[in-house]
């Protein structure tokens, strides 16, 4: 069977967030899926099956990092998408049957792909005992996001806070289910981008995320209505970087990105 990685929201290879696409006939048992994705060792492998006609969806999706399955991931979905639209093998928009409900990706006449997901509902917390050591920075404030993201979100002074963060991961592990999001407002707002973000996911295996879809559903209607626009360009500060344009319509959240597949091979295990 075919095996492609793919650089999601990115312009360009090497940019953006990796991630493993298998197309199937259906799904095969578990550990196999699992093992895969533990072989490929990027943040999450997709798993995807053409569902038959007159169901709630048109595909079956599901997303594997390389210790755990998750519940929602928004890089592997754009990265199936492009996939699916550039093989032909599901051209216009699909939607995608998944843990977290059935996702839509829509391909754009520039080449981008917009994803339709559910807007996380984020409540004010206090800083537990310890965040800001184990983050490196004081919060100016915190935020859960829901189950479906599981993540701390965390907003920090400034810009320059988020990018010279140097975490203790291990540490981070125990204040979420999956991590932290560490966010700040763009410094400059002639910058092409208007709030800048690092993800640490120590829980899921991933020390540093590349570039996450799903922490978007909540980045988007914090700085959403903290400047007072629905329509934002968000900033992932990886070492990768990856720029998400976010559109917050009430409870769903669009995000826009490109992708680019950057290897396209034969998966020989059995």
């Amino acid at each position: 069977m075919r095996i492609r990685i793919v650089d999601a929201f990115a312009e360009r290879v090497f940019a953006g967030n990796p991630a493993g696409v298998v197309l199937l006939d259906a799904f095969p048992g578990d550990g196999w899926m699992q093992n895969v994705a533990m072989e490929v060792n990027h943040a999450e492998t997709a798993f995807a099956h053409r569902l038959p006609e007159g169901a709630d969806a048109d595909w079956a999706l599901r997303w594997f990092t390389p210790v755990t399955e998750v519940a929602m991931c928004g890089h592997a979905t754009l990265a199936t998408a492009h996939v699916l639209s550039t093989t032909g093998a599901h051209p216009g928009p699909v939607r995608f049957a998944t843990r977290s409900g059935v996702l839509i990706a829509t391909p754009g006449a520039d080449g981008s792909i917009t994803l339709d997901f559910p807007t996380a509902p984020l409540t004010r917390v206090d800083a537990p005992d310890g965040v800001a050591e184990a983050l490196g920075s004081e919060p100016v404030a915190v935020f859960d996001t829901g189950p479906d993201v599981g993540d701390l979100l965390v907003e920090l002074a400034d810009e320059k806070t988020v990018l010279g963060l140097s975490p203790d991961h291990r540490a981070l592990g125990a204040y979420s289910e999956r991590g932290i999001i560490a966010t700040a407002r763009a410094e400059d707002p002639a910058g092409g981008y208007d709030y800048v973000s690092r993800c640490f996911f120590p829980n899921v295996g991933i020390d540093e995320d590349p570039v996450t879809g799903s922490a978007h559903t909540a980045l988007a209607p914090h700085w959403s209505a903290r400047l007072g626009s629905d329509d934002l360009t968000g900033l992932q500060a990886s070492r990768r970087t990856g720029l998400v344009r976010t559109g917050l319509r009430g409870d769903r959240v669009l995000l826009t990105g490109r992708a680019v597949t950057v290897i396209d091979g034969e998966l020989l295990t059995p």
